[in-house]
């Protein structure tokens, strides 16, 4: 037997859906608690966001009692990979459907954000931010990044408005923001700790000035409101990308005010 608390989250046998933009809508929150957006791109880290990454944003956004809207843009995933083999499904899955699995069905279409309601913007990694968000998984330097993404990048940069990006997703910094600085860690792999280290040489291709930043560090441009930290570029414990990224989130809303 459903308990009464159980059964009043269904309807009809159904979750009833979330209508609400913001995570975070307890009372302590009032005007002067930044309002920041996260972007996801699906659920897992070799087809969409990494959510080990995703989850250390929300819990130190959570700490610094910002108010979080969560998006991610309504199209089908670039394909669905099967994270116990690496391999292609043959079932394709939409970006926003699978990343309504990370926010708790609390999210929206990327195209319905709008730059005024926000004080800031986060990306968390995972591939799906090469694959899904952009095409660099693909195309490497030579990538486009997905329209209502590049929409979203360049109307917080033009607002002056900051922007945090981790793990992958500084390429697209790197590509919609001429003449950025960002990390993605180490541009040299050294005894297989960072696999991904030919990343950096993709973002200075594109014309971004790439900085060496171990896991727990952070790269701030303040020129461009634009704050980068390594997260799982690097083969690491999860605790320091969760320490890096609380470092991240932390330089973004400081730069809020």
């Amino acid at each position: 037997m459903m308990s009464k608390a159980a059964s009043s989250i269904f309807r009809g046998g159904k979750f009833s859906s979330a209508k609400k933009c913001f995570m975070h809508t307890t009372s302590i929150l009032g005007a002067q608690n930044p309002k920041v957006a996260l972007i996801f791109s699906g659920c897992g880290v070799y087809d969409g966001t990494e959510i080990h990454e995703a989850s250390s944003a929300m819990v130190h956004l959570s700490r610094h009692e910002a108010e979080v809207g969560i998006f991610a843009p309504n199209i089908e995933q670039m394909h669905a990979i099967d994270h116990t083999k690496g391999e292609p499904m043959e079932v394709n899955r939409n970006v926003l459907v699978e990343s309504a699995r990370i926010a708790r069905g609390k999210i929206q279409d990327l195209k319905d954000l709008k730059v005024q309601d926000f004080d800031a913007v986060i990306f968390p990694g995972g591939f799906g931010a090469a694959k899904n968000l952009s095409n660099f998984a693909v195309e490497g330097d030579k990538m486009t990044v997905q329209p209502s993404v590049e929409k979203v990048i360049k109307e917080f940069h033009s607002a002056k408005k900051p922007i945090g990006l981790c793990c992958i997703s500084p390429v697209l910094a790197a590509k919609t923001i001429p003449g950025c600085t960002v990390t993605v860690g180490q541009d040299k792999d050294v005894d297989g700790q960072w696999p991904y280290a030919g990343t950096a040489r993709a973002c200075q291709n594109m014309g971004a000035k790439h900085v060496n930043k171990d896991v727990n560090e952070v790269n701030v441009d303040s020129q461009n409101k634009l704050v980068t930290t390594p997260a799982f570029m690097c083969e690491t414990a999860v605790h320091k990308v969760f320490d890096g990224v609380g470092k991240m989130v932390e330089a973004v809303l400081k730069l809020c005010k």
